[in-house]
């Protein structure tokens, strides 16, 4: 697993064996971030990374500059990781917060330009984090969630809902609180 751009493009991120998660491939993180580099100036993006893990998209979106990272993540051995390398990395900009995803959206009061929640494929409840977010108005004007799940799952309903995108196993469903046609 790597960082694929920006300043800090071509670091490894080694997570301990002990961590039983599933990073988003290179791959898919690499389609992603190519489609999003269109679309985003990311000096001025405010994130919110969900279920982050190793932290690997925080760092991604740290590393091409993005002016705040939120790193959510309930795991204590992946949140003590993530602070971890993201100050080994020396990044400034990622915040890492220690909680319950679904309870930080419950309850956040913040804005953010762009939202990815990459959560345990097999949990219950990831249909309603689209609900959550925009229930919960957390976007900004033209602001994007993106869910990153296993093809069993189904968005294309959700109002939001803007398009998918398939990267072999990884499906990400990209929603938008404006409707342009595409990412």
């Amino acid at each position: 697993m790597r960082i694929i751009g920006g300043t800090h493009g071509g670091r490894r991120i080694d997570a301990p064996r002990n961590l039983s998660l599933r990073p988003t491939t290179d791959f898919a993180k690499e389609s992603l971030f190519n489609i999003l580099q269109n679309r985003f100036d990311f000096e001025d993006l405010s994130v919110l990374d969900l279920f982050s893990g190793t932290g690997a998209i925080s760092y991604e979106f740290a590393s091409r500059g993005a002016k705040k990272v939120t790193s959510v993540e309930k795991n204590l051995d992946a949140y003590k990781f993530i602070k971890k390398r993201s100050a080994e990395f020396g990044f400034s900009n990622i915040r890492v917060l220690k909680t319950d995803s679904f309870y930080f959206l419950d309850g956040c009061k913040e804005k953010f330009d762009l939202i990815f929640a990459d959560p345990p494929y097999d949990m219950k409840g990831i249909e309603q984090i689209p609900d959550f977010v925009f229930k919960n108005n957390l976007l900004s004007e033209n602001g994007t969630l993106i869910v990153e799940h296993s093809s069993k799952k189904k968005f294309e309903k959700t109002e939001q809902f803007l398009e998918k995108r398939v990267y072999g196993d990884v499906n990400f469903s990209i929603f938008s609180t404006k409707k342009p046609t595409t990412l």
